[in-house]
């Protein structure tokens, strides 16, 4: 399970939450179910979206394994 902090109109789309859990383990997957709860998340994982990941930020990594806890 990781917590994902959201920002800017992204909170808006989940219900106005800053974070979120998610069991995922890694970005492709965290990308997929995060559109599976919340569709408005499609367009902007479509356009591409960065992730950081304790401070590394990273964009088009999909494969890249989430820490767990």
């Amino acid at each position: 399970m990781v917590e994902v902090t959201l920002w800017g109109s992204l909170g808006a789309i989940a219900g106005g939450k800053s974070k979120v859990e998610i069991e995922a383990k890694d970005i492709r997957e965290l990308f997929r179910k995060l559109a599976e709860q919340y569709p408005g998340f499609e367009p902007y994982i479509d356009r591409g979206i960065a992730v950081a990941i304790d401070g590394v930020i990273y964009r088009d990594t999909w494969s890249k394994e989430l820490p767990q806890g």
